[in-house]
């Protein structure tokens, strides 16, 4: 292969892609040949920008991913189960950022600052699965805790911004505060109900056991990661009114007692970590003033548990359009260039 890699950003003008082309631009370890965009039918024509230049968006059906050796797709569930097995089937590597192949066992479930290795499995489909944002940030966090001292139960509750529905959830978000302001009927047609200077704790379709599709996202894919040493989770996931960043409360308990001092060494040791000060009542990190535009899980609210022995609690934020998502997919890109092709 020649030293520079051709890659196609799928829904470059998605949140997501966006975001993954900034990082790609800012990326000066990866040797780029060309950048495609590409993009559904409705996209296709239009301009986004990469590298101060706007490239013009070719559509999905008509392009010819084997120009490319890398394609870092971020396109609903319904667009990647047709063509990503199209793009590999043409020979570059699909890194897919929906939730159509996560717990498909021919193909590998990557965080890279937690499981790099996973990346080799990709030969067996041609394809590696992002996970879930929320899980991305937990795990990346959570991951050197449970090396070092076994978690074996997690409780958690999220708290997702607009912006995890995409430009339409972020309009929508902006559309009912305006109104709100203006005195006006508020509207709401991608979240269910008015999420403006409200919470709703309830994200996708409820399961047959009461928890919602994000939450078991949660814990299928937390399972598929850890494997049999897999922790119990208990998940809680809340809609708010933010445009960007995710934040998290985690209440986990270890199978070996675990000081708060300990868990800040292993965390600050950590890639892709950030511990917060818990000395000062104002050093805590929030979504909107710390995490956007970071590429770190920033960790605050470090304390043990004064109802459980072995407990521990944690907040966490992070940008969940880069380190929840774009961020990942250019990771695993990278490793996959060094190791693997």
């Amino acid at each position: 292969m020649s030293d520079q890699i051709n890659i196609a950003v799928v829904g470059a003008s998605s949140l997501e892609g966006k975001a993954a082309l900034e990082i790609l631009a800012e990326d000066k370890d990866l040797s780029l040949g060309q950048v495609f965009v590409v993009d559904d039918e409705a996209q296709a024509g239009g301009r986004v920008e990469f590298e101060g230049k706007h490239l013009r968006i070719q559509p999905l059906a008509k392009f010819d991913f084997s120009q490319v050796q890398v394609a870092l797709f971020f396109v609903g569930a319904d667009l990647a189960e047709e063509y990503a097995p199209k793009a590999a089937g043409q020979g570059c590597v699909v890194i897919d950022d929906s939730d159509c192949f996560r717990l498909d066992d021919d193909v590998p479930l990557v965080i890279a600052d937690v499981n790099p290795e996973a990346v080799a499995g990709y030969k067996e489909s041609g394809i590696i699965a992002n996970p879930n944002g929320c899980v991305n940030m937990l795990l990346t966090a959570i991951k050197p805790l449970h090396d070092a001292a076994g978690v074996t139960r997690i409780n958690i509750s999220t708290y997702q911004s607009a912006s995890g529905r995409g430009q339409a959830g972020v309009e929508e978000l902006a559309a009912q505060a305006t109104a709100m302001f203006n005195m006006r009927d508020i509207k709401a047609k991608v979240f269910a109900k008015q999420l403006a200077f409200n919470l709703l704790p309830m994200i996708g379709a409820l399961e047959n056991n009461g928890y919602s599709r994000e939450e078991m996202k949660i814990v299928r894919e937390v399972g598929r990661l850890l494997g049999d040493q897999a922790p119990s989770v208990n998940p809680t996931t809340v809609r708010v009114p933010v445009f960007h960043g995710h934040a998290m409360t985690v209440h986990l308990e270890t199978r070996d007692k675990l000081t708060a001092e300990a868990a800040a060494r292993l965390l600050a040791q950590a890639p892709g970590v950030t511990v917060v000060d818990v000395d000062s009542e104002e050093a805590y990190p929030t979504p909107v003033t710390c995490a956007v535009g970071s590429d770190k899980v920033m960790v605050g609210r470090l304390r043990e548990d004064i109802s459980h022995p072995k407990g521990l609690d944690l907040w966490l934020v992070a940008d969940n359009l880069r380190k929840g998502s774009a961020l990942n997919s250019v990771q695993t890109c990278k490793i996959l260039i060094k190791d693997y092709l």
